[in-house]
């Protein structure tokens, strides 16, 4: 064990700097079938989620490009960011900790890349091209009528579901209306849709059909975290060297490890596992399945390939939690209650008001002084408003909108502005601190504070 220098290089390149490709065989095993179980219930969400709607509203949606999204059918706008920002720190830090823990399950079990690879395209190439050896052999052969049929047929499905995948993605983005107006609609009315519908199915198939692994061993960051936050306590597929080694091919001598190699024949990314804990390493346990069905068929326990940490294997007793894990799980819990907060004091309507940039006070023939203010409401509900603006202290003076109603539409945006006017007995700074109230009906909905320019007192 690290007798190597596997550490020094990544499996899929060469010492040369060229690509080595990888065939893993077919995994077979209780975990792969929970693997397959996983994936279609992830695929199946992935799939479905964007038809399903609340009151004719999607469940959920992410609407980068007009700022608009739905998390289970209750919309969010710009002014909820700080939300948003706690929400995304909070999964970040989840997924620190679940590291930390459980280190890079997340890639074997649940992470798109992982899923459609080896439960859907990798299938797929198994049931046309046959399993590695078989792969191995038609690449190697001359083109002929065979190979041609097999390779136009794998990647033209490629393509197709490439192609799928894609739509599903901009359905969560556009929404399912939307999608359904690029794919039926002239391609002149919707251009850019149809350039990024384009554009990522040949990125898609181009990913699934020729970088694959490589994804996950080049390019995404998430497996050099590793490096930082695994240590000796978190649980990860490991070997268990003190029952393995020595190697032996003899059954009676030397440690349980009969140097098969099945597990690094059904590797994804091309690795060792009896190495140790490597970059390249997805926890996707099939060198766990691969193992087991030797052990039992030599009829040694089985096991040797597990879940498991280090000190685990090393001393026996497996310990999640520690100064670690617990410190993060507190700042996890505190930013949760940060989340559920902001979410149950969230404003419906949110206005902003703002004196008119580059503008300063008038006087009025009267006498008054006016000032010019910029108001903007958004409406986060589902039903028309119509709000009005009054100043909190009514004997300050008095505003004038510049539109007769202000309607708001249902998740609409309303930008207009207003005249406050003061009697400069009521003027005793130049910057005089006012309060606006915002009301639907009787009820208030926000107060928001600014201030009135003038000459001041004379």
């Amino acid at each position: 064990m690290d007798t190597d220098n596997f550490r020094d290089h990544i499996s899929t390149v060469s010492d040369e700097g060229k690509r080595v490709w990888v065939h893993p065989h077919k995994p077979k095993g209780r975990y792969n079938t929970y693997r397959q179980i996983v994936a279609f219930i992830l695929i199946s969400l992935m799939f479905g989620l964007p038809f399903v709607s609340v009151s004719g509203r999607p469940l959920f949606l992410f609407d980068i490009i007009n700022r608009k999204f739905y998390l289970f059918g209750v919309g969010f706008w710009p002014q909820d960011f700080h939300i948003f920002l706690f929400m995304m720190i909070s999964l970040l830090l989840f997924i620190i900790l679940f590291t930390v823990i459980f280190g890079r399950i997340w890639c074997g079990w649940a992470c798109p890349q992982t899923i459609f690879m080896e439960m859907v395209f990798r299938k797929i190439e198994y049931w046309i091209e046959g399993d590695a050896r078989q792969q191995i052999k038609l690449n190697a052969e001359p083109n002929n009528p065979t190979k041609f049929f097999k390779k136009s047929l794998k990647h033209g499905i490629f393509i197709i579901l490439s192609w799928m995948i894609t739509n599903s993605l901009l359905a969560w983005i556009v929404g399912i209306d939307e999608l359904f107006k690029i794919m039926t609609e002239p391609i002149s009315e919707h251009t850019g849709g149809f350039v990024a519908m384009l554009f990522f199915t040949g990125f898609l198939y181009w990913v699934y059909a020729s970088f694959r692994e490589q994804i996950c061993t080049l390019v995404c960051p998430y497996g050099r975290l590793q490096g930082v936050l695994l240590d000796e306590k978190s649980i990860l597929v490991h070997y268990d060297f003190l029952r393995g080694e020595p190697r032996t091919k003899k059954k009676t001598e030397g440690g349980d490890c009969i140097d098969c190699h099945h597990c690094v024949d059904v590797c994804p990314t091309g690795i060792d596992i009896r190495n140790g804990t490597q970059l390249e390493c997805i926890n996707c346990t099939a060198c766990m399945d691969a193992c087991d069905s030797i052990m039992t068929k030599i009829k040694k326990p089985t096991g040797l390939i597990r879940y498991a940490s280090f000190n685990g294997i090393k001393n026996g007793v497996e310990k999640i939690f520690n100064a670690r894990t617990i410190g993060y799980s507190a700042i996890l819990l505190i930013l949760l209650s940060l989340v559920t907060f902001f979410l149950t004091t969230r404003q419906p309507i949110e206005a902003t008001i703002l004196r008119t940039p580059g503008s300063t006070f008038q006087k009025m023939a009267d006498g008054q002084i006016s000032n010019l203010f910029n108001v903007q409401i958004a409406n986060k509900t589902f039903d028309e408003v119509t709000p009005t603006i009054v100043l909190k202290n009514p004997s300050h003076g008095k505003i004038r909108t510049i539109t007769s109603d202000m309607i708001v539409k249902p998740e609409g945006l309303l930008q207009t502005a207003f005249f406050v006017y003061l009697s400069p007995e009521k003027i005793q700074h130049v910057a005089t601190p006012l309060e606006f109230e915002v009301l639907v009906g009787e009820k208030l909905i926000q107060t928001v504070r600014s201030s009135f320019i003038s000459p001041g007192i004379k």
